[in-house]
């Protein structure tokens, strides 16, 4: 926080570059928090703003709804399988808290008071709030908040990077998911499991092995577990589908989207049941069966029309299509990242790539925290050009989705230049 006075004041973004207010210009390599889709000052993203400006700006949704955002909740279920209705929110973080809530209560509801319980793998992460804090516990994020969190059943999540010298990927793969059964064989108190989609992210970029997430979809369906995926910053085209839970096989219960889905623009999120979920809130008032929750602007009409076109230029532009081809740049680049003598791991999927680096290749022993490794970059960074925003020792790039093949070559040659510059003062 005592670095805040020294923070870039950026005055004008356009496509996938920032200015600042020195007139400094940098290629946006975080896609502004990974939810720019394409690039800044959109004119049709814009144009939907100021026209459903000129209508409606924000109405409740306590007993009231709103054009946009029913369009919206129709579009959004007609290209989810397996959803039947939409719960709108602010925030990821909001929308995961619901997709708790819902979990619980649906438990509840049917009269099943033993499952209370919420399984989750380790290194996941799920938001800032208390109950994301709770299923997505990252001990240097979240520690000093340990005692009040609710506590959750974690299992470990197999890393091709890291595992246990005497396995195979394969055999830990196994091992994760055999403890899984094994807990939910046990004993029937667990409610829901809850992981994000495809790959952990704030996590550091841990993609899961083929297969793995599928598994875990037929284990909660086999004993009786509502199977949560957060998808927030995963689904959208982040890691080359439209949604990472059709790509894997693994229909979900409940499913959270937020960042991408207004391209980045305005502030929305949402959260999708099954009809098994949502008709078990459904009764006589007396019944209490109903979701105690809502927000002021949760159905924004402004963020719902900018969502709305946003979908509607994914189809248009074919943007999943786009996406899978132009992530392919970041493969020419895999050796030369790789020979960097102070790089350990490369995990790349879709629009996503994390860096991982060490202060030993063969031990892998990871760079000393003590370190502001984040401001390093962010100035090192800025001096080639580039907006990076470091997690821990991993480098993330995340460029808005839909940059041009020789935006993202620019970028990634900014990236390396950024990491080669960076060692003396890291290592």
């Amino acid at each position: 926080m005592k670095e805040w006075s020294d923070f870039t004041n950026i005055s004008k973004a356009k496509g996938v570059w920032l200015t600042d207010s020195k007139g400094n210009k940098m290629i946006d390599a975080v896609a502004s928090m990974w939810c720019n889709v394409w690039g800044h000052s959109n004119p049709q993203l814009v144009r939907a703003i100021t026209n459903q400006s000129k209508i409606s700006q924000h109405t409740s949704m306590f007993n009231l709804t709103n054009e946009p955002v029913e369009q919206l909740a129709k579009s959004l279920i007609k290209i989810s399988p397996g959803m039947y209705k939409v719960f709108f929110s602010d925030n990821g973080s909001s929308a995961m808290e619901i997709a708790i809530k819902l979990s619980l209560q649906y438990w509840k509801n049917i009269g099943e008071k033993k499952k209370i319980k919420i399984a989750t793998i380790e290194n996941g992460y799920h938001g800032d709030t208390f109950g994301a804090m709770s299923v997505g516990y990252v001990p240097e994020f979240f520690g000093k908040f340990k005692k009040q969190l609710f506590s959750t059943i974690q299992f470990p999540v197999p890393n091709n990077y890291r595992f246990p010298k005497k396995m195979t990927i394969a055999d830990y793969q196994n091992y994760c998911l055999d403890k899984i059964e094994k807990r939910f064989r046990k004993k029937e108190d667990i409610a829901a499991f809850v992981m994000e989609s495809g790959a952990q992210v704030a996590g550091g970029v841990i993609i899961y092995p083929k297969g793995f997430q599928r598994k875990i979809s037929q284990l909660c369906k086999k004993y009786g577990v509502l199977f949560v995926l957060d998808e927030i910053a995963t689904g959208f085209g982040r890691l080359g589908s439209m949604l990472q839970y059709d790509e894997q096989k693994s229909t979900p219960d409940i499913v959270a989207y937020g960042k991408m889905l207004t391209g980045g623009y305005l502030t929305m999120a949402t959260t999708l049941a099954n009809k098994k979920i949502y008709d078990s809130f459904l009764g006589e008032f007396n019944e209490w069966r109903h979701l105690f929750h809502g927000h002021t602007f949760t159905g924004n009409p402004l963020a719902a029309a900018v969502a709305n076109e946003n979908l509607k230029m994914y189809k248009k532009n074919n943007l999943i299509k786009k996406i899978q081809k132009t992530s392919k740049v970041f493969e020419k680049y895999y050796d030369e990242i790789s020979k960097i003598d102070y790089v350990g791991d490369i995990r790349h999927k879709g629009m996503l790539m994390g860096i991982e680096l060490v202060q030993d290749q063969k031990q892998k022993t990871p760079i000393s925290p003590e370190k502001s490794i984040n401001k390093i970059f962010f100035e090192e960074g800025k001096k080639n050009g580039i907006y990076l925003r470091t997690l821990g020792n991993i480098v993330m790039l995340v460029p808005p989705l839909a940059i041009a093949e020789k935006e993202l070559d620019s970028l990634i040659q900014r990236a390396i230049q950024t990491i080669k510059s960076a060692k003396n003062q890291v290592i």
